[in-house]
């Protein structure tokens, strides 16, 4: 039976790789706290909210995020694709994620606001009615994906093949067309 922690916060703390395994957090909040070191195992957070933490290559395989809000947090290369896909929810402002990866996962509704997704894996991912507001999306791959209904107006940088990508009522701005005709080497002026 996993240790569980109701309704707290955690301040300005350094994890070692096993010190959050086997713990189940609900409505904490985690504010400064560095998790660069922790290979998760059986972690689950119900409602949580992280502030300025640090995740940078965390090996995350085990957890699940269950209605996650992540608020200027460092996530470069972490892999996401082997989390618990029971109710998976989380939502990133003002984050870092380049070269993370998302592959297969159920992400319909998922909101991305400021945040670098540079390289990031969206493959075969359903981000279906996600909202990409003023994201940066360079060499981030949607290679089937499900992004029907997904807002793109305000990101920049990416390159979707509509071919290869469900697009089904998404949003992009006019000068964001370019992104969706970079396979056919034309100019758009």
């Amino acid at each position: 039976m996993p240790e569980y922690y109701l309704d707290l916060q955690y301040n300005d703390i350094i994890y070692g790789e096993e010190e959050v395994n086997f713990k189940e957090f609900e409505s904490c909040t985690f504010t400064n706290c560095d998790f660069t070191q922790c290979n998760f195992i059986a972690v689950t957070f119900i409602d949580c909210n992280f502030n300025n933490c640090n995740f940078n290559s965390a090996k995350i395989n085990h957890v699940a995020f269950r209605t996650v809000f992540f608020t200027n947090c460092k996530m470069t290369d972490v892999n996401f694709a082997m989390c618990d896909k029971l109710i998976f929810e989380v939502h990133f402002k003002d984050c870092i994620l380049d070269f993370s990866k998302f592959y297969t996962l159920k992400m319909k509704g998922t909101t991305f606001t400021n945040s670098s997704l540079v390289a990031v894996d969206f493959m075969s991912t359903n981000i279906a009615a996600a909202s990409f507001n003023n994201c940066d999306l360079y060499r981030s791959e949607f290679d089937k994906a499900i992004a029907d209904k997904a807002d793109f107006r305000s990101s920049y940088n990416y390159s979707i093949d509509p071919s290869r990508t469900k697009l089904k009522k998404a949003q992009f701005s006019l000068d964001g067309l370019k992104g969706l005709l970079s396979k056919y080497d034309i100019v758009v002026q």
